[in-house]
């Protein structure tokens, strides 16, 4: 039964597990969409989601989470929050860059549509919808960036924890 086996994988999760690089390829975005979905699969997820947002390891003083239901779901009391956001296309085209770079083989075309009908997928789904919240700042990356878009919310973190 998949809830018995994620039930049992979550509890062996760290956070070097986390910062691999196998975590970036499509299955598992779809894998996470369709997460999102099961309310089962997504209570245990979210479980530890705000186990590492409210008690990060001693060694950190504080935590940074990335997901489509961050602010909206997990911790929507979080302090600081953002959304980020950039033209589907140059999204697009990162992710074929972040692909090859894993050894991928995949087109633009193929990244583009994946990525349009996980975003229909995650903004129209019954539960957990993907969603900019009202307190959330958003960042628009189009033109950004990665340094210009990290120094843009860096302004905002240092602003606000004045």
């Amino acid at each position: 039964n998949r809830i018995k086996y994620l039930r049992k994988i979550s509890k062996s999760i760290s956070l070097n597990k986390l910062k691999s690089k196998k975590l970036l390829n499509d299955e598992v975005a779809v894998v996470a969409s369709q997460i999102a979905k099961d309310l089962k699969i997504r209570k245990l997820v979210l479980k530890f989601q705000r186990k590492l947002a409210y008690s990060p390891p001693k060694k950190y003083r504080g935590s940074i989470l990335d997901g489509r239901d961050i602010a909206s779901v997990v911790v929507p009391n979080a302090n600081i929050k953002f959304y980020i956001t950039a033209n589907q296309k140059i999204r697009a085209k990162r992710r074929l860059k972040e692909l090859k770079n894993l050894g991928k083989k995949v087109s633009f075309n193929e990244v583009l549509k994946k990525m349009k009908k996980r975003d229909r997928d995650d903004r129209t789904r019954r539960h957990n919808k993907l969603k900019k919240t009202r307190d959330s700042y958003l960042i628009n990356t189009t033109d950004l960036t990665i340094r210009e878009s990290f120094l843009k919310a860096k302004k905002i973190v240092d602003r606000e924890i004045k």
